[in-house]
């Protein structure tokens, strides 16, 4: 049976629990301590990044064991995991939905599927919180800065180094994108979620969701890490300062939980300062869990640009005092994740993918510049720049929930693109996709395509493939879609494998695509020709398990995309 198939019977069985006669007196399934602290674990590693700590939902939906919610003419209505139960919640974690949650029957056990749909049936856990102190006692500085290369000790090209997540060993693999060698993997938190650069290109700091993070010199003879330091229990975001004076001085990195974001020495990540994000969300209402999203660093003022999941604020953080910390505040949409900057790096575009929006923040301005409605759970990742024949520069966001590529105007001082004015915040165009569960769109301003994955869609040779458009022509189709684990070469296995997150060599020649398999699978990267779409080379490697995201050095130092 096909999986998108089998996802629509799981959500019509959803539907229809749903609207079913909730009997009063359901308990919650009893657990022995040891099986609740196996599914705490599962619960963490898979389930927290879409649904929050304490279940209260954000890009995925409320698994609190009750909740209510009013509509927009004030009628309540009632559910919760009670009300799906036990047999309905294990087929829908094990066959996934059309919504953008993928089938884990390929990644849990049926063991472990019973296990956490019981779990979540029981109230939710609270963690402890983690303050300064404790962030300053996990602090460790291995090499301290007058110990380090006062020059590059190796002789790789750096520009092209792709900074690889390996997810399921807590590593990140450093592949050479000149010769596709592996040229060094380190030891970091656990499925590291982003790379990014320092401001020099020297350092690169990843953050795993487990909140552990690691600074790595690259000038050193093998990369490895300098410093490291656990800024909370669960994380997803970290960026330095980039303004000029400030280059290298701090870093920032942000948590889920507690949600609260950590100011750093950014050659050392010695802690400096914790900040409560909790508070209000733009609806006035107060959250427990305002989770810290994206955060990146402004170009063209000392301040970070702090997205705040739950409520749906975006802070601009003044790092130019941080004894005397300024932050603006800027409401936007519900629930802000990822976004990018546009060609101009003034605007950074952010989906709020619970609302359907992207909102848009003039950096100059310290305002919000636009609020778009689009298609059904914008995820652009960083997003995609690139200029239009008929509406000018836009920039790209791909969906979770809808089968489509939307193409959003943005401003330019060039005033050869001044006639373009009337498109700008509007959505120009949508292209169909070759199916919703989009993660990652990219593009490189050396190259004429426009490439996107579809790794969250239930069908499987949906999830194998990406597809590429190309930006000079009309769009009414992809000029390829690539099935990627077939051009793996890879033997077929029970797990889906998954092609996601292209990502360009720093000359713009190259795209790199990962096939995310199973943790006991054969893993590997596909990279092809950007021109001719042809496979180049096919990076396996024992070592390799389950690489998911790939920064390259060059491209995410001055965020190419």
């Amino acid at each position: 049976m096909k999986k998108s198939v089998v996802g629509m019977l799981a959500v019509t069985a959803m539907t229809a629990a749903m609207g079913s006669a909730f009997a009063q007196d359901a308990k919650a399934p009893e657990m022995t301590a040891a099986e609740k602290e196996t599914a705490k674990k599962i619960y963490f590693e898979r389930c927290a990044g879409c649904h929050g700590v304490l279940r209260k939902g954000a890009t995925g939906k409320n698994l609190e064991p009750h909740w209510s919610k009013k509509d927009k003419d004030g009628n309540v209505t009632e559910g919760g995991m009670l009300k799906l139960g036990q047999q309905r919640l294990e087929k829908i974690i094990g066959y996934g939905t059309d919504g953008g949650m993928v089938n884990f029957d390929d990644i849990l056990t049926k063991e472990e599927i019973t296990l956490i749909s019981k779990y979540i049936q029981n109230t939710p856990d609270v963690p402890p919180e983690y303050s300064l102190k404790d962030t300053m006692d996990s602090w460790k500085l291995m090499v301290p800065v007058d110990k380090r290369p006062t020059k590059q000790m190796n002789k790789f090209n750096l520009k092209n180094i792709m900074s690889v997540t390996l997810r399921d060993t807590g590593e990140v693999a450093l592949i050479d994108g000149d010769t596709k060698e592996i040229r060094s993997i380190v030891k970091t938190g656990y499925a590291v979620h982003i790379s990014r650069l320092s401001a020099s290109g020297r350092y690169v700091y990843v953050i795993g969701r487990d909140g552990r993070l690691s600074l790595i010199d690259l000038w050193m003879e093998k990369p490895e890490v300098v410093a490291e330091v656990k800024v909370g229990f669960d994380a997803r975001s970290v960026d330095t300062s980039k303004f000029k004076g400030f280059e290298d001085k701090y870093a920032i990195a942000g948590s889920y939980w507690p949600p609260q974001y950590v100011i750093m020495d950014g050659d050392t990540l010695k802690p400096r300062k914790v900040v409560s994000t909790r508070g209000m969300t733009v609806d006035g209402e107060y959250h427990p869990e305002p989770r810290v999203a994206s955060i990146v660093a402004s170009f063209i003022k000392p301040e970070w640009v702090v997205n705040i999941k739950e409520t749906g604020q975006i802070l601009l953080v003044d790092y130019s005092d941080i004894e005397n910390l300024k932050t603006t505040t800027i409401a936007s949409a519900k629930f802000l994740h990822d976004g990018g900057w546009d060609a101009t790096k003034r605007y950074f575009l952010v989906a709020a993918n619970a609302s359907n929006k992207i909102a848009a923040v003039d950096t100059k301005t310290g305002k919000l510049a636009a609020l778009v409605d689009t298609a059904k759970i914008p995820h652009p990742g960083r997003g995609a720049n690139f200029v239009h024949g008929k509406f000018g520069p836009v920039w790209t966001t791909g969906h979770l929930g809808a089968d489509v590529i939307t193409l959003i105007s943005t401003p330019s001082d060039d005033k050869k693109n001044a006639k373009f004015k009337e498109y700008n915040w509007k959505v120009v165009q949508e292209i169909k996709h070759i199916g919703a569960g989009n993660l990652f769109v990219k593009t490189h301003p050396k190259s004429t395509h426009l490439w996107a994955d579809a790794p969250m869609n239930p069908d499987t040779d949906i999830a194998n493939s990406v597809a590429v458009y190309d930006i000079k022509g009309d769009f009414s189709k992809p000029k390829a879609v690539l099935n990627v684990a077939k051009d793996s070469g890879l033997p077929v296995t029970k797990a889906v494998k998954r092609a996601v997150h292209p990502e360009y060599s720093a000359d713009g020649k190259e795209v790199w695509i990962s096939l995310w398999g199973g943790k006991t699978d054969q893993s590997a990267i596909v990279v092809y020709d950007d021109a001719t779409l042809k496979v180049k080379k096919v990076i396996t490697d024992p070592k390799m398990i389950t690489p998911t995201g790939k920064f390259n050095v060059y491209n995410t130092q001055h965020d190419i995309y």
